[in-house]
């Protein structure tokens, strides 16, 4: 597999860190915090509540996998775990996926600030290619985290 889908995007596999029979989880070409990666559905669903049951179980039990190894990779102490489902939920790529932020002590003033800054992150007027991370450097931390699931 050479690209993925990831909603209305088209993402090269070398961001891919993970796939089982129904998840892949991918790292984020603009993360709010270091280790902010994404767990996804293979199949194209926008909405949560479209997951049939083995891909919901599958894409949790795929959540809490990357969760632990991101948290200790990434020397965090604590975890932020969201979904955003919906447009006016702040969701902009049509295809559900759970967001893994690795949180540290003092990483935000507001500690909910987190969640005006995972609001922002998506938004297509913040959403331009000068703010993305370059695909070698998204490549480099895939192939990292990927040798941490062997």
């Amino acid at each position: 597999m050479a690209t993925i889908r990831f909603g209305q995007h088209v993402i090269k596999a070398t961001s891919v860190f993970l796939q089982t029979e129904l998840s892949f989880a991918l790292v984020n070409r603009k993360p709010v915090v270091p280790g902010h990666v994404l767990v996804c559905p293979l199949r194209l669903v926008e909405r949560f509540r479209d997951l049939r049951p083995d891909e919901v179980a599958d894409l949790f039990t795929t959540t809490q996998r990357v969760a632990d190894i991101v948290e200790k990779h990434f020397k965090a102490s604590s975890l932020t775990i969201a979904i955003q489902d919906g447009p006016e939920a702040g969701q902009t790529v049509k295809h559900v996926h759970v967001h893994v932020l690795p949180r540290r002590a003092g990483d935000f003033e507001r500690n909910d600030s987190i969640y005006d800054e995972l609001q922002k992150h998506d938004k297509d007027s913040e959403d331009v290619p000068s703010k993305w991370r370059s695909e070698e450097e998204m490549a480099k931390e895939a192939t990292e985290l990927r040798g941490l699931f062997s």
